[in-house]
C-alpha cells in the first residue's frame, strides 16, 4: 500500500470540511485563552474522525490532545487557533489549525502500519503570552519524538528564521496637579512614557540589525489639563539569542529606571506572558518536507537566503528546544499585505489559502511518513536538557 498516497485519500476525504472550519474561524476569532467556541469546535472534528481526546488538556481550559495509534514514537501536530486583538485572524491561525487538523487524518492510516502515534495538541495564546511554554511546563511534549507545524506568510520558507521576545509591560506612578494653575506640584508620569520613548529610541543605534524593541503607550493619561498620575506602556523585546535577549532586556528595563528618576516618578514592571526562544529547525525534517512541499508544486525556499532581520517570534521556538521540530512558513500569494494586517487575513479564505491547508498537511503528513518508513527517529537531532 502506498501510504502517502493513501495519506492524500484521507485528506481529500475531509478538505472540504477543513475549508470550512477555517472560514468559520475567520469570521469567529477569539484571542487567547479566550478560544473556547474554536477549541470545542476542533475537538468535534477530531473526534469524528476517530481521534480520542483529551479535552481540557495539560491544565489549560481551551488546549485539547487528540491521540491516534496504539504504540511506538509520538510525533506531535501542533494547531493554533488564537487571533489577535482587533485584526482577528491575521496571523492566519485559521489555516493553521486546519493544516494539523489535516495533517493528523492525513496519518492514522499510516499510523497503524507503521507503529508510531500521532497526537494533535491544541496549542491556545500563541500570541502575546506563550500558551506553548505552558504546555511544555506542564509535559505536553515529554517523550515525545518530533513536533511541527506550518504557518502562513508572504513567501515559501522551509526552516525560517525566529527572533527570542519577551513581553514587558511598564507602569509609572506619579501625582496630579492642575495642568495650568500648580503644574509644579504635579509628578508627570506622562513624561515618563514619553522619555521612556525617547531613551530606547536612542538605544537604537547601539542594537544589532536582529535586535526589535517595539512598544505603545496603553494609557497616556485622563484629560489634557490634569498633570497625568499614571501611565501604562507595553513593550516586545526581541533578539536572535536568549544570550542576546537577555542583554538587550536589561539595556530596555535600564531605560524604564532613567525615564523614573528624570521625572521623579516611581515604576513597575511587570512581565506578560512567557519569553519564547529562537527556533531550531530539525535538518532531517528540514530535508523531507521541503522534498514532500516540492512533490505537491511548493517548492521551498530556505532561511539562510532570508535577511536574518525580517523576522518575527512563535512559542514554537521553546519547543525546538525541547524536540526535534519544524515551522514551514507557506506563501498565501496575498503580498503586499503581511500578517498581522486585516488584508492578510482576509486572505486567509482565498484560494491560496485553502491551497496552503493543503500543501501544508500533506506534506507534514509526508514528512512524517519518511522518518517512520525509514526508521530514521535515531537520525533527529539529540535534545540535550
Amino acid at each position: 500500500m502506498d501510504l502517502k498516497q493513501a495519506a492524500a485519500e484521507r485528506f481529500a476525504a475531509v478538505e472540504s470540511e477543513l475549508r470550512e472550519i477555517s472560514h468559520w474561524m475567520y469570521r469567529n476569532p477569539e484571542i487567547a485563552f479566550e478560544e473556547h467556541n474554536t477549541s470545542a469546535r476542533l475537538v468535534d472534528f477530531l473526534r469524528s474522525n476517530g481521534f480520542e481526546v483529551e479535552y481540557p488538556a495539560f491544565g489549560l481550559d481551551t488546549a485539547f490532545a487528540a491521540r491516534a495509534g496504539t504504540e511506538g514514537p509520538e510525533v506531535v501536530i501542533c494547531a493554533e487557533y488564537d487571533a489577535l486583538p482587533e485584526v482577528g485572524h491575521a496571523c492566519g491561525h485559521n489555516i493553521i489549525a486546519a493544516a494539523a487538523l489535516g495533517a493528523g487524518v492525513a496519518l492514522v492510516d499510516a499510523a497503524a502500519a507503521l507503529g508510531f502515534r500521532v497526537r494533535v495538541q491544541g496549542t491556545p495564546a500563541e500570541e502575546s503570552y506563550g500558551g506553548k511554554v505552558d504546555l511544555i511546563n506542564n509535559g505536553a511534549f515529554a517523550g515525545a519524538a518530533l513536533s511541527m507545524m506550518i504557518h502562513p506568510s508572504t513567501s515559501d520558507v522551509v526552516d525560517p528564521a525566529f527572533l527570542g521576545v519577551a513581553h514587558v509591560d511598564v507602569e509609572f506612578f506619579g501625582k496630579e496637579s492642575h495642568a495650568a494653575f500648580a503644574p509644579q506640584l504635579g509628578v508627570n508620569a506622562l513624561d515618563a512614557a514619553v522619555q521612556t520613548y525617547v531613551n530606547i529610541s536612542t538605544l537604537r543605534q547601539a542594537m544589532y540589525p536582529t535586535d526589535k524593541v517595539h512598544g505603545v503607550i496603553t494609557y497616556g493619561g485622563g484629560a489634557p489639563n490634569v498633570i497625568p498620575a499614571y501611565t501604562a506602556m507595553s513593550w516586545y523585546i526581541r533578539a536572535a539569542t536568549t544570550e542576546r535577549l537577555n542583554e538587550l532586556e536589561a539595556k530596555v528595563l535600564a531605560c524604564f529606571e532613567a525615564a523614573a528618576s528624570a521625572t521623579g516618578c516611581t515604576y513597575e514592571v511587570k512581565p506578560l506572558g512567557h519569553t519564547y526562544t529562537d527556533l531550531i529547525s530539525d535538518p532531517l525534517m528540514v530535508e523531507l518536507y521541503q522534498a514532500n512541499s516540492s512533490g505537491l508544486g511548493r517548492p521551498m525556499g530556505r532561511g539562510a537566503d532570508r535577511d536574518p532581520a525580517a523576522a518575527g517570534s512563535t512559542d514554537m521556538g521553546n519547543v525546538s528546544h525541547e524536540v526535534p521540530s519544524i515551522h514551514p512558513m507557506l506563501d498565501i500569494k496575498c503580498f503586499p499585505a503581511v500578517n498581522h494586517q486585516k488584508e492578510f487575513a482576509a486572505a486567509t479564505i482565498l484560494p491560496p489559502g485553502d491551497q496552503a491547508i493543503r500543501d501544508g498537511a500533506i506534506a507534514m503528513a509526508g514528512t512524517v511518513i519518511d522518518i517512520a518508513a525509514g526508521n530514521r527517529w535515531d537520525e533527529l537531532r539529540k535534545i540535550e536538557n
